[in-house]
Parts: C-alpha cells; sequence; structure tokens
C-alpha cells in the first residue's frame, strides 16, 4: 500500500546499534555481545523510565549511562574503552541497504525522514557519517517535546509538521515496542525484523514484517 510520507526510526532501523561494540570485541574479552545487548537494553530503559515518570534528560546522556551499567555488569573498568565505545556510536554503522532504499523512495516524490529518541547532534552525526542526508527531508528529534517514544505526542510530530493523517504515513522500525506506539497513533507500520524475534504487542501492529528495508 503506497503512502505519501515515510518515518524510519533511527537506531536499529537505518543505523545498527551493535556495531560501535563490534568494532572494540577483542577489547572486551569475549563479552562484545553482551555488553552491548545489555547497553542498548539499558539505553530504551532509562527513556521509558523518564517519559513514564514526567522527567526529561537528552539521550546522550542516557547512552553514556546505560554503557556504565553495561560495563560494570560484565566486569569492565577500562576508561580507554568508554571513551572508544562512546566515540564510536557518534560514527555508528549504517545497514548496507539503507541508502538504496531511500533513494528509491525519494524517486517516488514521497516525505522521507526520520524520528528518533536521538539528539539532534547524535542524529546529525549518524545521518552525516552514513552520507543519506540528501535523502532526508527532516530529521526529527524528540528533544524538541523532552519527552521519549512511544508517547503519542513524539508520533504527532510527524502529522503536525506534514499536515496529514496518521494512516497516511508508513513508519519502520526495527524496534517492536516502537512499532506498538505507532500503530496505536494510527500509522500504517513496518516491523523490521532484523533478527527473526517473535512477534508480540497483539493488536497494536504491524501491517507489514520484512527482514530488512528492501521490501519496501
Amino acid at each position: 500500500m503506497a503512502s505519501s510520507v515515510y518515518i524510519f526510526d533511527a537506531y536499529g532501523t537505518l543505523f545498527d546499534v551493535h556495531s560501535a561494540a563490534r568494532r572494540h570485541q577483542d577489547r572486551a574479552g569475549g563479552q562484545y555481545k553482551l555488553l552491548s545487548n545489555i547497553w542498548r537494553a539499558k539505553q530504551l530503559e532509562y527513556s521509558w523510565v523518564l517519559t513514564l515518570t514526567g522527567s526529561y534528560e537528552d539521550f546522550w546522556t542516557l547512552t553514556e549511562r546505560a554503557l556504565d551499567f553495561a560495563m560494570h555488569s560484565v566486569g569492565l573498568i577500562d576508561k580507554t574503552l568508554r571513551a572508544d565505545l562512546l566515540a564510536a556510536y557518534w560514527t555508528l554503522d549504517c545497514y548496507h541497504e539503507v541508502p538504496a532504499v531511500l533513494a528509491g523512495l525519494k524517486a517516488r516524490n514521497v516525505k522521507v525522514a526520520i524520528l528518533s529518541n536521538g539528539s539532534s547532534e547524535m542524529l546529525d552525526a549518524a545521518v552525516t557519517n552514513a552520507k543519506i542526508g540528501n535523502l532526508l527531508d527532516d530529521v526529527f528529534s524528540v528533544e524538541t517535546l523532552r519527552l521519549y517514544k512511544p508517547a503519542p505526542q513524539v508520533y504527532e510530530l510527524v502529522t503536525r509538521t506534514y499536515q496529514v493523517e496518521p494512516k497516511a504515513i508508513s513508519f519502520q522500525s526495527s524496534n517492536r515496542w516502537d512499532i506498538a506506539g505507532a500503530a496505536n497513533f494510527g500509522f500504517r507500520t513496518v516491523w523490521i525484523n532484523r533478527h527473526k524475534t517473535p512477534n508480540e504487542y497483539e493488536g497494536m501492529g504491524p501491517s507489514l514484517i520484512l527482514p530488512t528495508l528492501e521490501g519496501l
């Protein structure tokens, strides 16, 4: 089903959140996968707790705190490694299909944008590193609202900006909880299930499940 606006989550959907730890896997004592999984899980947990309690701190601060928790959890105390992991997060790898998919959508003369929990500075760095800025109409950050997805006000940023109904928007995310939030708001949702994880949140999307973005 064609849409007039295609919105993409950033982390995990366009950019590989595990690429930072993978670059330094030899220094993580064979625990880089566990380290990266804890890092990501705590980063998201912190964002949800803040929003639920009516508080806000920027996403970079949450990323730093989550890494500290993850490193402590796996017994790593290397401050140099910490600094290098954080530096790598600013230049996460872009999934291989992303540039071609975005270019194909732009050729259809539709709006293409990012909607992310990341700060504007983090997103600018990731987009610049991936060299996809010319393929995007907008990059929306939750920092303008000071609350995180899946709060409905975040998805409303898009409908308010483009003056379209939610059903006109195709929303792509690799995060099932994000798909649930977007579907609940009324978006047509496409879950990019890169890791073949079980479906959940019955009754809250997705409209379509794909293994990568190439099916768009």
